[in-house]
């Protein structure tokens, strides 16, 4: 390791400064958890909260022995997949996709164009992989599509949900109030296409309804949650705890199966504590939220997806430079008009590399500094300096994460069944964890995430009442391909 010069030194402490901004300590975590279970109460008795906590009209969740072929697409975020599911009805399923980038100019556009390319994607699928079923064709003979839209609606019915806004990126007004399924089902006629959009599902709604397909447990998955771009998460809830859905339902007209006593809610948890009562806030937040598409919303997810971690990075980085970062006498220089000075200009998958960058001399920081970010011979002080403050974010972020996750599992009654069945097991029985299904790349590829989040679930449960020993109950598991099988199952119900 080198030895830094004394205006190394004093720029690593500076960069320590800044990164204790971002310690999410113990108590925030449980005042989070405790507005969390407020506003989820909220949600779910009034409509039109901030946490909009969303009826599915999904009433059952799989058990691993559901059969069939089933189409499945998914516009959750920056690409587009159309994917054909094949489930064997022992847990197992083969999967054929294919992903194609959404143009830039499609996500703020015209709702016309947006589908127009989307219906096109299913139609080029088809021809590839289904041909058979285009031939053998007629009005009962029809593969039955899953919608996978990974953004708030206003869902009224299992196929029928209105667009309440667009996040991640999007803005394309005219679609806001539309039936989405609607838009993609019109196009896909326009086509002549044999597809019939049956199902409209939130990536959380597939991502649960995949996990519990798969899981190794016995009595189902509570929650599906996603850290990737965005972040949001649906849980089964008892119908008795949605006040909400009884009015909802009388003025759509739509009926559903009451039988199985639970439903599966979409929380849109992104939008959690827009009021920012308690959530943590630094200067880097407030730039970043200023010029983003939409000030003042989706705080949460501000603070936790991958789409922003880059950018919270960057506003910290360039504070730095203010205190002597890549100001050395070694020949250290930056482009001025490179990714340093370009809002929205670095990927998470950065933050990724320098988290997990142990070499003596900080070599894989110095690399991306260099040809991501056109910083020339960086010195092992400055990839000192970042390195802390990616620490710092992507730490917040993870224990961020066990905020919606405790609230859940106490919430529903999930911790409190756990403990019960423990304290009922005899010695040696094995007793069912609350099962958590995850997807996302924060989650699955962002160095210690899950580490962080689990220490945060063991943080609270001295200060949040009915949670001590919540942290050993909660199994977590990558619910992989989730919105894609899970749209399929959902589709299957259908």
């Amino acid at each position: 390791m080198s030895i830094l010069s004394d205006s190394e030194e004093a720029l690593l402490a500076r960069a320590r400064a800044i990164g204790a901004e971002f310690v999410c300590e113990p108590e925030s975590v449980a005042k989070g958890v405790r507005e969390y279970l407020r506003l989820m109460d909220k949600g779910l008795s009034e409509p039109g909260q901030a946490m909009t906590m969303i009826p599915t009209y999904v009433t059952a969740v799989p058990n691993g022995t559901e059969k069939g072929v089933y189409l499945a697409v998914d516009l959750g975020g920056t690409n587009f997949r159309v994917c054909s599911i094949d489930l064997h009805g022992d847990s197992k399923f083969t999967l054929t996709q294919a992903k194609t980038p959404i143009p830039k100019e499609l996500m703020t556009g015209n709702s016309k164009d947006l589908f127009s390319f989307l219906a096109k994607q299913v139609a080029y699928f088809i021809e590839k992989h289904h041909s058979q079923t285009i031939d053998a064709a007629t009005p009962t003979n029809f593969l039955k599509l899953g919608f996978t839209f990974s953004f708030p609606v206003d869902q009224v019915a299992l196929n029928k949900g209105h667009l309440l806004r667009w996040t991640k990126g999007f803005d394309i007004p005219d679609a806001v109030g539309k039936d989405v399924c609607e838009l993609l089902q019109k196009e896909i006629d326009a086509l002549g296409l044999p597809v019939r959009v049956v199902a409209l599902v939130n990536d959380t709604v597939g991502t649960l309804m995949a996990r519990s397909y798969a899981s190794p447990g016995k009595s189902g998955t509570l929650l599906g949650a996603i850290f990737g771009t965005g972040t949001n998460g649906a849980y089964v809830e008892k119908l008795s705890r949605i006040p909400k859905l009884k009015k909802m339902s009388e003025e759509s007209g739509t009926k559903f199966d009451h039988s199985s006593g639970v439903m599966v809610i979409n929380t849109e948890w992104g939008a959690f504590d827009n009021a920012m009562k308690v959530l943590p806030d630094t200067p880097y937040d407030r730039a970043l939220d200023k010029n983003s598409v939409n000030p003042g919303m989706q705080m949460f997810e501000k603070r936790v997806s991958g789409m922003f971690l880059g950018e919270i990075l960057r506003n910290a980085i360039v504070a730095l430079m203010d205190h002597g970062l890549f100001k050395s006498a070694h020949g250290t220089s930056i482009d001025e008009n490179g990714p340093l000075f370009t809002a929205w200009s670095i990927d998470t998958s950065a933050l990724s590399t320098i988290q997990a960058d142990y070499t003596s001399e900080y070599t894989l920081t110095k690399q991306l500094l260099e040809q991501q970010l056109g910083v020339s011979a960086a010195t092992t002080g400055d990839a000192m300096a970042i390195k802390t403050l990616v620490y710092g974010i992507g730490k917040r972020s993870a224990r961020l994460s066990a905020i919606p996750i405790a609230a859940t599992a106490l919430a529903t009654g999930a911790y409190e069944n756990y403990k019960k069945a423990k304290a009922d097991a005899v010695p040696g029985q094995e007793v069912e964890k609350i099962d958590i299904g995850v997807d996302g790349s924060v989650v699955e590829y962002y160095p210690g995430f899950e580490r962080y989040l689990r220490e945060a679930l063991r943080d609270i449960q001295p200060l949040v009442p009915g949670a001590a020993g919540l942290e050993d109950a909660i199994r977590i598991g990558i619910a992989k391909d989730g919105s894609g099988v899970g749209a399929a199952l959902i589709a299957l119900v259908a």
